[in-house]
């Protein structure tokens, strides 16, 4: 198998072990919405200046950044998980006895190069902790100022509102590990929202705390690899291995294999096994003949960012980037959500792209006050950054119906929506009157031309026919299949033609 790993300018040049540390590059593996993996990869060239490997293995992206770059990393707006590669084997050769090839996967613990990926693993623990200093310490002078209720709603922590986030189900080849919850924004995905001069000065912290951090090996925290000592005792590090398999020809199970490698990572790094309370999660991922080990770099997907209140089919916030970014807004664009539900895509619009303008709408008084208190979280959130001024957002809500939207005739730009499936709203029944009419009434409100709508649906059937009869309005770009919930979906991108669309007719 090929390896990826480059501690880059090596000891023969005669550099310090901390300099050799900064010198650190690491292999990142990310997790994004199956079908977005080129989406995803134009935003880290665009953003990190790398390039990224698409894998065989749909739903992953690789590339390569210096480890100080890992606050920019994890700011990344259309990736759900995050690991450090330790090794990728393009094409491993499993034996064809179960006992022989689960031998070979606890023999390949020793033989791994762990050093590199441990220390880009501590560094992305130690910015994590200092990320959560740093906000306790910003929530308690702004609460002291304005003494806020603190409900524990604004950075999406609480659990009740967890629990009513339904539509999340991860496909098979992401990680979500279980009883893991996220003590607010540590990951250090921060929202955008005008404030530009803060928000460059809080990149400049976290890449001088990274920079720090490598320069001084870790300080205080020894490395991973010996367990972190406090107090003069040594703390011994709780671990978890998770499997992803995907393939016809394994002779074992991804619960075989975790527990075989876990056990032989017990045995070499002396960690203790705890499925729930783990400080490191080791994965293996395998994909017919590839296999990828990595250590996870977030506890909680990033795609929970920007929602407190969750609805029974709340998007992911990675899922409705990607959408967005499908569309190409350009400044001074006017963007509509006609269903918004709970908001997801016009918060990630008005976060993302702040120069155009948000308008978000449902027929569901229920979604538009859950839209609402998630808009209400933000404003919450971004006024507690350090800047005592917050410039609030460019985004609307209103509640309205889809098939007679107060908007006027070729006003709107660009349309995104995620159209009801049919499955725990509305029925498949309802949609075969449903879509024409909303194709319609986009058609009416979207400028002829230059018009653009990116709707996602998995009532796919419906949504052609629809689409066969509005054929003179709408034209059919790219279409992006993706899953949602373990639900074959579709993403369509529709150009608006220059064909006038009818005025509102009497009966509706």
């Amino acid at each position: 198998g090929s390896v990826r790993w480059w501690g880059m300018a090596e000891a023969e040049q005669g550099l310090s072990p901390a300099e050799e540390d900064a010198e650190l590059v690491a292999v990142i593996g990310a997790t994004v919405p199956t079908g977005f993996e080129v989406t995803a990869a134009e935003e880290v060239q665009e953003k990190l200046g790398s390039a990224s490997r698409i894998s065989r293995d749909r739903g992953k992206i690789y590339f390569e950044v210096p480890a100080q770059s890992l606050p920019q990393v994890h700011r990344l707006r259309s990736v759900d998980n995050l690991f450090v590669v330790v090794q990728e084997f393009k094409d491993y050769q499993f034996k064809e006895n179960k006992e022989d090839a689960l031998k070979d996967l606890e023999d390949l613990v020793k033989k791994l190069p762990w050093t590199n990926p441990l220390k880009v693993w501590e560094l992305n623990n130690s910015l994590k902790k200092r990320k959560t200093k740093r906000k306790k310490q910003n929530l308690q002078s702004t609460a002291s100022k304005e003494k806020l209720p603190d409900d524990g709603e604004e950075e999406g922590s609480d659990p009740k509102d967890m629990s009513k986030q339904e539509d999340c189900a991860q496909n098979a080849a992401s990680v979500e590990p279980v009883g893991s919850q996220d003590t607010g924004d540590t990951q250090g995905v921060e929202t955008r929202n005008g404030e530009e001069e803060q928000q460059q000065e809080e990149e400049d912290n976290e890449r001088l705390d990274a920079k720090d951090q490598l320069q001084a090996g870790f300080g205080s925290e020894s490395k991973a690899g010996e367990g972190q000592r406090s107090e003069g005792e040594p703390k011994v590090l709780k671990f978890r291995v998770t499997c992803n398999r995907a393939g016809e020809k394994h002779s074992f199970t991804s619960n075989e294999a975790a527990r075989d490698f876990g056990g032989a990572v017990q045995e070499h790094f002396q960690w203790k096994a705890d499925m729930t309370g783990f400080d490191v999660e080791v994965l293996l991922n395998i994909h017919n003949n590839e296999v990828v080990v990595g250590i996870a770099l977030t506890e909680e997907s990033l795609h929970r960012r920007n929602i407190t209140h969750f609805g029974p089919t709340t998007l992911r916030s990675t899922l409705a980037y990607g959408m967005l970014r499908l569309c190409d807004p350009q400044p001074t664009d006017i963007i509509v959500d006609p269903m918004c539900g709970t908001g997801a895509i016009p918060i990630e619009g008005a976060t993302e792209w702040p120069s155009c303008y948000h308008i978000a709408g449902d027929n569901n008084p229920q979604a538009v006050k859950r839209a609402a208190n998630n808009i209400c979280s933000l404003l919450k959130k971004n006024e507690n950054k350090e800047s005592s001024t917050s410039l609030g957002i460019p985004l609307d809500i209103i509640q309205w119906d889809i098939c007679n939207l107060p908007l006027r005739t070729g006003s709107v730009d660009i349309i995104v929506t995620d159209m009801p499936f049919g499955k725990r709203i509305g029925s498949k029944k309802k949609n075969w009157d449903l879509y024409p009419a909303c194709l319609m009434e986009m058609g009416r409100i979207c400028t002829p031309g230059t018009g653009r709508a990116v709707l996602l649906t998995q009532d796919k059937k419906c949504f052609a026919k629809a689409l066969s009869r509005m054929g003179h309005i709408w034209r059919k770009g790219q279409t992006v299949w993706v899953n949602v919930g373990g639900l074959h979906a579709a993403v369509y991108l529709l150009k608006r033609t220059w064909e006038r669309a009818e005025e509102k007719r009497s009966f509706w």
